[in-house]
């Protein structure tokens, strides 16, 4: 299947910083992701990534620092979020609402002239789980849900936390091609995931935290040649024992 082109975004984080009290999360965050391609967002447990991407969700705003997407600087509107697909690593639907009811509400909010991609709708419905509550789902079924409504609207940018999670290797599969065949259609797309094969196959840049800075921020061949070794977990191991020095 062929997807349809999109105008895919560059995003930029200018100097951003985000406390919580004393702990600083993000200490002046500053770099762009390419648009229409598969950036990774990784680090340690604390590093500051979901911050980061509750920022350019517009859930949390940062105390100083600006986001820029498409060239636009986000300023507390919500209207860019009608370009955005978000896959959260822990989805939370109605439990009383079917699988459909779902899908029909969020059509409901986004208006139904809206263009829509139901592949993954179909994909996730063959079973006929749509027709069941929520909570009778397993864990897997409710997680290619997650993922048909991430990509339900045509996003020009995603961002996918954990998508394979749950997932068996079919689904997890047909939920990588899907990703590989948006991100040629021109869309960008922003990767957090513990999976070190997952980020390999399926991301071209690479953005490492710690500590809420940007310990390396660029192309996956290029961290492994900064660090001298050959595999992408060792070329992070390397970035937290010596700096990728």
């Amino acid at each position: 299947m062929t997807e349809p082109a999109v105008a895919a975004p560059a995003v930029e984080f200018r100097a951003l910083r985000k406390r919580f009290g004393r702990l600083t999360a993000l200490d002046g965050v500053d770099i762009r992701l390419g648009a229409g391609r598969v950036t990774a967002l990784v680090g340690p447990n604390g590093a500051g990534k979901s911050t980061l991407i509750k920022c350019l969700l517009g859930l949390v705003r940062p105390d100083e620092g600006s986001i820029v997407l498409a060239g636009a600087t986000l300023d507390g509107g919500f209207e860019y979020r009608r370009g955005l697909g978000y896959m959260p690593q822990a989805p939370r639907f109605p439990d009383n609402l079917t699988g459909r009811e779902v899908v029909d509400m969020l059509r409901d909010l986004r208006g139904h002239a809206a263009a829509t991609d139901g592949e993954l709708l179909d994909w996730f419905g063959e079973s006929g789980a749509l027709d069941r509550p929520v909570r009778v789902l397993s864990g897997g079924t409710r997680q290619k849900l997650n993922a048909a409504i991430a990509f339900l609207f045509r996003p020009a940018l995603l961002i996918l936390d954990e998508p394979t999670a749950g997932l068996d290797p079919v689904a997890s599969g047909i939920l990588k091609d899907k990703i590989r065949r948006v991100r040629d259609a021109g869309a960008t797309v922003v990767l957090s995931s513990h999976l070190i094969a997952e980020l390999e196959e399926l991301a071209e840049d690479l953005v490492f935290l710690v500590e809420g800075k940007i310990r390396y921020a660029g192309p996956l061949a290029g961290l492994k040649a900064r660090t001298g070794e050959t595999g992408l977990e060792r070329a992070m191991a390397a970035l937290l024992t010596r700096g990728g020095a």
